[in-house]
């Protein structure tokens, strides 16, 4: 968690609460930089995508398609390793990434540290999604190899 707020919200550079205090009375005291923040987010979906899938030149291009990804994957291991017994369904990570996605993104616009943009709600989504099925395709591996192994100890 501290690592998906430190990239997502934060972009690598840390504010101290004196900052984001600051943020937070300069924007509640002049609700026109809200709204102001508002418009300059994306709202259409793929948009952002599609610009980055061009122009792939760039390291900002790359991180910002594969970093999205890449930072809720644990996310989305570490939901479905919380709850072991019940298990963590794929409409239960999607939902609880889509939520957390869409508080980060709207963090952003609440303290004027970055731009909503709903590319990063779905980037974010997939990455929690992929962890999910990456940690419930190492349980299959897992219990199938044991099984496996179970039987040939059985056979000596």
């Amino acid at each position: 968690m501290y690592a998906i707020i430190r990239i997502i919200l934060f972009k690598f550079r840390w504010r101290d609460t004196t900052f984001l205090l600051s943020q937070l009375e300069r924007n509640f005291g002049n609700p026109d930089i809200l709204i102001y923040r508002l418009q300059r987010g994306n709202f259409i979906p793929f948009k952002t995508i599609f610009i980055n899938i061009q122009n792939l030149s760039g390291w900002h291009d790359l991180s910002n398609l594969v970093g999205n990804i890449i930072a809720f994957i644990p996310f989305g291991i570490f939901l479905v390793l919380l709850f072991p017994k019940k298990g963590m369904s794929f409409k239960s990570v999607l939902f609880l990434s889509f939520c957390l996605s869409l508080s980060l993104e709207c963090l952003q616009i609440i303290f004027t540290i970055g731009n909503f943009d709903v590319d990063d709600l779905i980037l974010n989504t997939t990455g929690g999604l992929l962890g999910h099925y990456v940690i419930k395709l190492y349980d299959k591996v897992y219990s199938k190899s044991r099984v496996n192994n179970s039987s040939i100890v059985q056979d000596r």
